[in-house]
């Protein structure tokens, strides 16, 4: 077993890499791509072994241009704070897609979504985007049209952006962790029921991480791994707990933490992230389970086994991970903005390119998004560049609502159902009769969407925008 450093990984531009079922690093590593030359990502569809009985049909996944690998998952894309990062989006589906950079501060014209930033990218069209990521951590990509069967049947991936100044680690594992709902015959069955959605969302019936079940990684014996955790399905929210070391979590959605936390549980919801420092048990062969305790009986997600002599690593060792960006709100001149997260009983959403569920079951502020129609919709509020602004974000709902907003970010001041910490992020959880206050600066211009990532209630109403002038 070779373990790749993050020291070896910078020594790229940007490096982009897939990985296998038993490899704790990225064991493979394409060569280094100049700053002018585009990551070329295809989406496409085709049969693909999920369940370990019989091919899947159908599945859409993402993969790179040119290279080959029998692993079908979506590839790790990898590029470098501050640094230029274009990719081609070339789409080989049956249907128009796009590509949405979630949790990156970039231009508005980059963020993906048709009709509000950019143009759909049609059957055997391409598309290229291009940033320069200003935050290192843990992001993701996936498409924002026909979202919920286009993501349901496998486009998410991850992109991690990688700062020199981190601290070396041993290894890292990257977990996609999402659902696929599949009948007994391996085959896709519909993706929601109404009744569902009306409520927490239609779960899926194959659990995965990394497009397998209960995968397992090789890391190195008495060392100290990131473990970088994506919650990419489209409903579950998962409580994580690590069985067999000690392992503390460093950075949340991507920003990394003041003062890192213990792991006991670890709530991650749909759109999130989660990197773990796990010290490795120093005897060859131990076994360390990742579980899902939310069901009754408590799921493995991926287990990890030590391996080779103990590295006899310390958690207290470990640097600390290179700053990104706060929020510096003004808060004695802030504005406040009330949004009420609703039922509604509105019509049915209109049909479009890309897609709708049919049916209008969510509100924010009392208003269901149409769906994705190119007919004009008003923003949920216009906000002054540089300005100040405290969202009031009030759960009227019994049932939980991962929000998030792109383009910027935003921190949690206050709530009244828990103690919240001032963390900056861009997916706030906010429980059922929860009142939260969420800070937020307008520094980037342009519309910005706002929307549960519960994919199904995204689809049919609890989605807004943003316009920054």
């Amino acid at each position: 077993m070779t373990f790749v450093s993050r020291r070896t990984l910078l020594k790229s531009a940007a490096v982009l890499s897939a990985y296998g079922a038993g490899l704790a690093v990225m064991p493979r590593l394409s060569q280094a791509l100049a700053a002018t030359d585009p990551v070329e990502i295809e989406a496409l569809t085709g049969d693909v072994l999920l369940d370990g009985k019989q091919a899947t049909r159908g599945v859409m996944r993402y993969a790179l241009s040119g290279q080959t690998s029998t692993d079908p998952s979506p590839p790790i894309l990898r590029a470098r704070r501050g640094e230029a990062f274009k990719a081609r989006l070339i789409n080989r589906l049956d249907e128009p897609t796009t590509i949405h950079w979630h949790g990156i501060r970039l231009p508005n014209d980059q963020d993906g979504v048709p009709f509000v930033t950019q143009p759909h990218v049609y059957t055997g069209d391409r598309f290229d985007y291009a940033f320069s990521p200003p935050d290192a951590g843990t992001f993701w990509y996936h498409p924002h049209c026909n979202t919920l069967t286009q993501m349901g049947r496998g486009l998410a991936g991850v992109l991690v952006v990688e700062d020199e100044r981190d601290p070396v680690f041993d290894g890292e594992v990257v977990l996609n962790l999402r659902d696929f709902r599949l009948g007994g015959d391996s085959q896709f069955i519909e993706q929601f029921k109404p009744r569902e959605a009306a409520k927490t969302g239609t779960f899926g019936t194959l659990r995965t991480a990394n497009w397998r079940p209960e995968p397992h990684y090789d890391v190195p014996a008495g060392g100290l791994v990131r473990v970088r955790i994506l919650a990419a399905d489209v409903t579950r929210i998962y409580n994580l707990k690590l069985a067999g070391a000690e392992a503390q979590i460093i950075a949340i959605d991507g920003h990394p933490l003041l003062e890192r936390i213990p792991l006991d549980m670890a709530v991650v919801s749909p759109g999130q992230r989660l990197d773990l420092a796990v010290r490795v048990a120093d005897s060859e062969g131990v076994e360390m389970v990742l579980e899902d305790i939310r069901p009754s009986t408590p799921k493995v997600v991926a287990r990890f086994r030590a391996v080779g002599a103990s590295l006899k690593r310390n958690l207290g060792d470990l640097g600390s991970l290179a700053e990104n960006a706060g929020v510096e709100a003004d808060l004695s001149n802030a504005t406040e903005i009330p949004l009420l997260l609703s039922a509604t009983a509105e019509t049915a959403a209109r049909d479009s390119i890309c897609g709708t569920l049919g049916y209008s079951f969510w509100a924010i502020n009392k208003v269901p998004y149409p769906g994705d129609t190119p007919d004009p919709t008003a923003p949920i509020a216009e906000l002054k560049l540089g300005r100040t602004y405290l969202l009031n974000v009030e759960n009227v709902t019994p049932h939980a609502h991962p929000i998030h907003l792109h383009g910027m970010n935003f921190k949690a001041i206050s709530s009244n159902k828990r103690e919240v910490q001032p963390l900056v992020s861009d997916t706030y959880l906010v429980l059922p009769d929860e009142k939260v206050q969420l800070a937020l600066v307008a520094d980037n211009p342009g519309d910005w969407v706002f929307h549960c990532h519960i994919i199904e209630h995204q689809k049919t109403g609890m989605t807004g925008y943003f316009r920054v002038t």
